[in-house]
């Protein structure tokens, strides 16, 4: 069974960067194409970013474009999602997820397959 386990959260001040990791395990990392969600309180799941397997294409949200960077090392198993100028309204948990595909990165939470239980990021004003 594939376990995402996601680290790299916490508090920070408007302006401020971030970055967020991912480790899988349990599973052929390079058969997924990996993503990042987030969620707000009070609030549903949106996409941030995804990356295919190769690191070849890459999606991002409009709302994050320009400040985030999702990144991939194969060889650690492991997904990066660099965050920089942040703002009070990217406070959420985000979330890794990971796609069996080898096809483009998705959108949806449904085309994910498996799912960490989040890191917090907190932006202060």
């Amino acid at each position: 069974q594939v376990q995402l386990v996601e680290s790299g959260g916490g508090l920070v001040q408007a302006g401020g960067s971030l970055r967020l990791s991912c480790a899988a395990s349990g599973g052929t990392f390079s058969s997924f194409a990996m993503g990042w969600f987030r969620q707000a309180p009070g609030k549903e799941r949106e996409f941030v970013t995804a990356i295919r397997w190769n690191g070849g294409t890459t999606l991002y949200a409009g709302a994050v474009k320009g400040r985030f960077t999702i990144s991939r090392d194969n060889a650690k198993n492991t997904v990066y999602l660099q965050i920089n100028s942040l703002k009070p309204e990217d406070t959420a948990v985000y979330y890794c997820a990971a796609a069996l595909t080898v096809g483009l990165p998705r959108t949806s939470t449904d085309a994910y397959d498996y799912w960490g239980q989040g890191t917090q990021v907190t932006v202060s004003s």
